[in-house]
C-alpha cells in the first residue's frame, strides 16, 4: 500500500478526493495504490452498490456487508 504522505501525481489527487474527515484513506482503498484507475473503479463500484438505486435500504446493505465481513473473518 502507498501511504497518503507518499502518494504523488494522480494517486495523490485520487487520495485527496477519497480521504475521510481525518484526511486518511481507508486501507480497503489503499490496496489499489499502485493502480489509481483500479482505485477509482473500486470506489465507483462501492458507491453504486451501497448508495445506488436498490430495493434494499442503506441499513440493509450495511448489514449484509457486516455479515460477509464476519463470515470472511475480516475486521473491516
Amino acid at each position: 500500500m502507498i501511504d497518503e504522505d507518499d502518494a504523488e501525481g494522480q494517486l495523490s489527487d485520487v487520495y485527496r478526493r477519497l480521504s475521510g474527515r481525518d484526511g486518511r484513506v481507508d486501507h480497503i482503498l489503499k490496496i489499489h495504490g499502485l493502480n489509481p484507475e483500479s482505485l477509482t473503479g473500486h470506489y465507483e463500484f462501492y458507491k453504486t452498490i451501497m448508495r445506488g438505486r436498490s430495493p434494499l435500504s442503506r441499513a440493509q446493505r450495511e448489514m449484509i456487508a457486516v455479515v460477509v465481513s464476519a463470515t470472511n473473518d475480516c475486521h473491516y
